[in-house]
């Protein structure tokens, strides 16, 4: 597998709670601590920004 590329897609607005970003879905702490997590935290990461970003756009639905 392929090294990650980071999911920002350049809108960076938190959400109404300030703990994700509606751009991309990650948390604040994945945002920080994207550049030192290995190839499998950031599959991770991806997986639970992709179920964030879902569920954000069913609830603005």
């Amino acid at each position: 597998m392929n090294n990650p590329v980071s999911p920002c897609i350049a809108i960076c607005e938190l959400d109404a709670a300030g703990q994700v970003c509606v751009g991309c879905g990650r948390t604040t702490d994945e945002i920080a601590l994207w550049r030192c997590t290995d190839e499998a935290g950031k599959q991770a990461i991806l997986a639970d920004a992709k179920l964030r970003l879902e569920s954000i756009v069913s609830v603005t639905d």
